[in-house]
C-alpha cells in the first residue's frame, strides 16, 4: 500500500502543532519556512481535512481532528525513531538524528565545542541544539522534543533523571573598580550592601536569592534580566554586580567593560552541572554514547569555556 505521506511531513507536522507557528517550527527543524507550510498543505489535501486553524497575528491553532493527527504522527516518528535505534544497536554504529538542549547561561560557551568534536568523531550523527531556561527544558523533553538536556540540578521532577558531570560553586562577578573587587573572596553580607543585578531566569533566580537567605542576609536588586551577557555588561558598566556560576574563558562583557570574578566565602551550596533524561525513556546508542562522551569532556565542570575560580579556605 502506497503511503500517503513522509516521515518529514509528519516531523513538520509535529513541529507546528508543538509551536503553533510556522516560523518558530521550521527554525527548530532547520528548514525554510514555506517548506514547513507546503508539506502542511500537502497532508491536508492527501487526507482532505483541516489540521489547523490560520488566525491572522496569532499564529496557527489545531482543529480536533489535527490535535488527533499530531498525537498518531507522534507515535509514528516514534516508533520510526525505535527502528533507527535498533538499527544501530544492531550494527554498532553511533548515527541519526540527536536533539539536545541546553541551559541558556552556559550554551555559548560549552555546547559549540562539544557538538564539534562530538560530530567530528560520529559524523553520521544528525545533531540538533536548541537553548531555553531551564523550565522550557523540563517541558521538551516531557514532549519528546529533546533526546537529552544539559543543565544544572534545579528541581528536577521524579520522572527524570539527573547524571551529574559537576558542581560549579557560585562567584561574584564585578567591574575593575567596584570596592570589593581587590579582595581575594568575598562575602554574601559585604554583597548585600551594594546594588545587584539579578540573573532573572526561571529557577536560577531563586537560587541565587537563596544564597543570601542562607547567609541570612538579602541582596539589593536593582536590576533583572534574563541575559547573562546583558548581566555581564551591565556589571562592567558599573550598575551593580552579579553572581553567577559559570565563568567564561574571557575576563570581557560583549562590550569590552572588564569584569572579575571572586570566589565567595562561606561555602555556599553549587550548582551541579549535568545531563537530564526522562527516566523511563528507552536510551539509543546515539544517546548514550554522548551521554558517555560529555561525562568525559565535562569531567568534574573542566571545559575549555569555563574557567576555574580556586574556593577560599574557612576560616
Amino acid at each position: 500500500m502506497a503511503l500517503r505521506f513522509t516521515l518529514r511531513q509528519l516531523e513538520y507536522l509535529v513541529a507546528v502543532g508543538d509551536y503553533g507557528s510556522v516560523t518558530e517550527a521550521a527554525e527548530r527543524v532547520n528548514v525554510s519556512a514555506p517548506s514547513v507550510s507546503a508539506a502542511i498543505s500537502q497532508l491536508e489535501r492527501e487526507f482532505r481535512i483541516t489540521l489547523f486553524v490560520r488566525r491572522h497575528a496569532h499564529g496557527l491553532s489545531l482543529t480536533q481532528a489535527g490535535r488527533s493527527f499530531v498525537e498518531q504522527a507522534r507515535r509514528i516518528l516514534t516508533e520510526a525513531a525505535a527502528l533507527n535505534a535498533l538499527s544501530n544497536e544492531v550494527t554498532g554504529q553511533v548515527r541519526g538524528p540527536l536533539h539536545v538542549a541546553c541551559l541558556m547561561t552556559f550554551a555559548q560557551v560549552v555546547i559549540p565545542a562539544l557538538r564539534r568534536t562530538f560530530c567530528e568523531s560520529y559524523p553520521e550523527v544528525e545533531f540538533a541544539q536548541n537553548e531555553l531556561d531551564h523550565a522550557g527544558i523540563i517541558e521538551g523533553l516531557r514532549l519528546a522534543r529533546f533526546d537529552l538536556a544539559l543543565s544544572y540540578d534545579l528541581d528536577i521532577p521524579s520522572d527524570m533523571e539527573f547524571h551529574e558531570l559537576g558542581a560549579l560553586p557560585p562567584h561574584a562577578v564585578l567591574h575593575v573598580g567596584h570596592p570589593l573587587a581587590g579582595q581575594d573572596s568575598v562575602s554574601l553580607d559585604e554583597l548585600a550592601e551594594h546594588p545587584m543585578i539579578l540573573l532573572d531566569l526561571p529557577y536560577s533566580a531563586s537560587y541565587f536569592i537563596s544564597l543570601f537567605r542562607d547567609a541570612g542576609c538579602s541582596p539589593n536588586i536593582v536590576e533583572r534580566t534574563r541575559d547573562i551577557w546583558v548581566m555581564r555588561a551591565l556589571v562592567a558598566n558599573r550598575f551593580g554586580y552579579s553572581i553567577a556560576n559559570i565563568r567564561p574563558a574571557i575576563d570581557l562583557a560583549l562590550d569590552g567593560g572588564r569584569l572579575i570574578d571572586i570566589p565567595l566565602s562561606g561555602n555556599p551550596r553549587p550548582m551541579r552541572l549535568g545531563i537530564i533524561t526522562m527516566r523511563d525513556a528507552a536510551k539509543s546508542l546515539t544517546v548514550r554514547r554522548f551521554i558517555e562522551f560529555c561525562s568525559e569532556k565535562l569531567k568534574d565542570g573542566v571545559h575549555p569555556g569555563i574557567r576555574r575560580l580556586s574556593v577560599p579556605p574557612e576560616t
